[in-house]
């Protein structure tokens, strides 16, 4: 076993064979019903080449986060390297036990209880019932599922299933550990449990995790290395900052967590709405590329087209929201006297900067508002308001060039600010930190 490489791919190929089925219908009747005749007529298989020549080295240890659009072929890839399918060609070498976690239910017989299911995954992996005994308790209390421990797994919700096929992937102790998109079934709390027992794996205990995900805060979070899959193939092999920037570079993420663009003409308002006024929003980094993706302590333009010839004098409010609608800052274009006293001079457009982000990592929306200085019965009349115009994404970053990235999760908060830090020692300095 090479001491320092636990996965090795060699020009891995696989092809799915798709069988194509021709539908011709016919006219025929029996005395005096008629009816319609379907017949199938078997044609030429198809081709799908769902993966073509990937070559890939992994090193002990290493937490390697797999990216790429829906249909890339990134379970594809697990699936090969799991064993639960073979390749069409190329060569697979895995140097240790694996442990995966592909789908719901993966590894489970349904009408065995959870403590059964614990006993069967160990025996597959080999290992003796001591050393599963050794290690049950620690698997149910990270599952939290003693109380339905001695029922059949059929029973269990989606979120059970997962938390005790997790927590016996995790701790029968593979030296690889597989892991799909699956953790999305889980909790908000449950994924943060998970992705942290993922990195004591590869730090504490030196196993090495391959981590498939959409989530793109949890894959610079945990993995060093990202590689990014397109059409079957490795688009991109680097860190997993790197790797993430190529993904949303590239045009494959999803348009609502990557495009940047929100046209808003065709949005629905509420009752109390007056007038359309906000046309489209567009979201950009501080380079200037429309994108929905921005990094912790970067900068972030927000340019709102409007209808042209109805605002004057009233200003646009912006409220920024957490993904779960908590509220985080309202900016208003009256807080820095943008306001315009030229009749002639009528708002098509305002651009909001924000020099430095200050978010954790997350999701985020965005919603805009314009009010009339009158008011009826006591409150001002709302000319046009569209919650959840757009949403961009923030991304982790060492925004204090220390090597230190914030984690995510209710627990860090939603913002981050410059601080200063000293140490003192008898009265005396002996330590400080700069902010910025």
């Amino acid at each position: 076993m090479p001491s320092d490489v636990a996965v090795r791919v060699r020009d891995l190929s696989k092809v799915y064979r798709i069988p194509s089925v021709q539908l011709t219908q016919g006219d025929g009747g029996v005395g005096t019903w008629h009816r319609k005749r379907i017949r199938l007529k078997r044609a030429s298989r198809e081709s799908f080449e769902a993966l073509r020549g990937i070559n890939l080295e992994v090193p002990e240890g290493e937490v390697c986060g797999i990216i790429g659009r829906n249909g890339a072929g990134k379970s594809t890839l697990l699936k090969v390297l799991s064993r639960i399918t073979n390749p069409s060609s190329g060569q697979v070498d895995l140097y240790g036990r694996v442990g995966c976690l592909l789908e719901v239910g993966t590894g489970f017989h349904p009408e065995l209880t959870g403590r059964e299911n614990v006993y069967l995954s160990g025996a597959i992996l080999g290992m003796k019932r001591r050393e599963i005994d050794a290690r049950f308790d620690s698997i149910v209390d990270f599952a939290e599922t003693s109380a339905f421990l001695d029922t059949p797994v059929k029973r269990y919700s989606s979120g059970m299933y997962v938390r005790l096929a997790f927590a016996v992937a995790a701790h029968l102790e593979p030296e690889i550990l597989i892991v799909d998109e699956v953790l999305a079934v889980g909790d908000a709390a449950f994924q943060k449990k998970c992705l942290n027992r993922m990195q004591d794996a590869s730090s504490r205990e030196g196993r090495t995790v391959l981590f498939v995900s959409h989530n793109m805060t949890a894959i610079e979070s945990i993995c060093s290395r990202g590689i990014l899959i397109e059409a079957g193939q490795i688009a991109f092999d680097g860190t997993s900052r790197e790797a993430v920037d190529a993904y949303l570079s590239s045009g494959v993420a999803d348009a609502s967590a990557s495009a940047g663009e929100y046209d808003l003409v065709d949005v629905e308002r509420g009752s109390d709405v007056t007038k359309r006024i906000f046309k489209r929003v567009t979201i950009r980094d501080g380079e200037g590329k429309v994108t929905g993706a921005i990094r912790m302590g970067d900068a972030l333009s927000i340019t709102v087209d409007l209808e042209r010839d109805v605002l004057r004098h009233q200003g646009i409010d912006v409220r920024i929201v957490t993904d779960s609608d908590r509220p985080v800052v309202n900016l208003h274009s009256h807080m820095k006297r943008l306001v315009v006293h030229d009749e002639r001079a009528h708002w098509d457009q305002v651009i909001l900067t924000i020099p430095k982000v200050p978010l954790v990592p997350g999701t985020y929306w965005i919603s805009l508002t314009v009010r009339d200085g009158a008011k009826v019965a006591g409150r001002k009349v709302t000319l046009d308001r569209v919650d959840r115009a757009a949403g961009f994404e923030v991304h982790p970053a060492d925004v204090f060039g220390t090597g230190f990235q914030m984690g995510t999760g209710p627990d860090h908060g939603v913002v981050f600010i410059d601080q200063h830090w000293e140490a003192m020692a008898d009265g005396g300095r002996v330590a400080a930190t700069e902010g910025f």
